[in-house]
């Protein structure tokens, strides 16, 4: 197969655009609709689109990572790279985690009020998530434990609009 660069320059520069503008709205957080998913999706293209540029071009880019400034940037970026996966140094949860773990210690009545229904219905729901309580004087984090993802799901059974 012949990769022409008649049609992979223009992909790669639309997929680069696209993922471009959608990650500057996402960062101001401007983004709407779909843009998130757009910019999470359509970045696939970018990477089949840079993954055959550089094979169409790999003589010129040997050509470039041979010089020293070639190097030291792609070792920047690099090092970028490798510094993102360590831990951030704040180790506070997400913001959303503080109403979540309020709302997850508070007494299934509270919750029952937050969620407009009986505490009746809510054991009922709890039930259906397969949880027993026992109390309406327990938490969610006594039934469910502290874990965060897990609360969150719950909560949203519980406070979701039942048809």
């Amino acid at each position: 197969m012949v990769i022409k660069s008649e049609w992979v320059t223009p992909i790669t520069a639309g997929a680069f655009l696209l993922s471009a503008i959608t990650g500057v709205l996402m960062f101001f957080h401007l983004d709407t609709g779909l843009n998130k998913m757009a910019h999470e999706w359509l970045s696939w293209t970018l990477l089949t689109g840079v993954i055959l540029h550089l094979t169409i071009n790999f003589s010129g880019f040997k050509r470039h990572i041979k010089t020293r400034q070639g190097q030291l940037l792609i070792g920047i970026f690099t090092l970028a790279l490798l510094v993102s996966f360590m831990p951030a140094g704040n180790k506070d949860k997400p913001s959303f985690a503080i109403p979540i773990k309020a709302l997850s210690q508070a007494p299934l009545t509270t919750l029952a009020l937050v969620a407009q229904i009986s505490p009746e219905q809510l054991h009922e729901r709890l039930a259906k998530a397969g949880i027993v309580s026992l109390s309406n004087e327990q938490s969610l984090n006594e039934l469910i434990g502290p874990d965060l993802r897990q609360q969150i799901h719950v909560l949203k059974t519980l406070l979701s609009k039942q048809k």
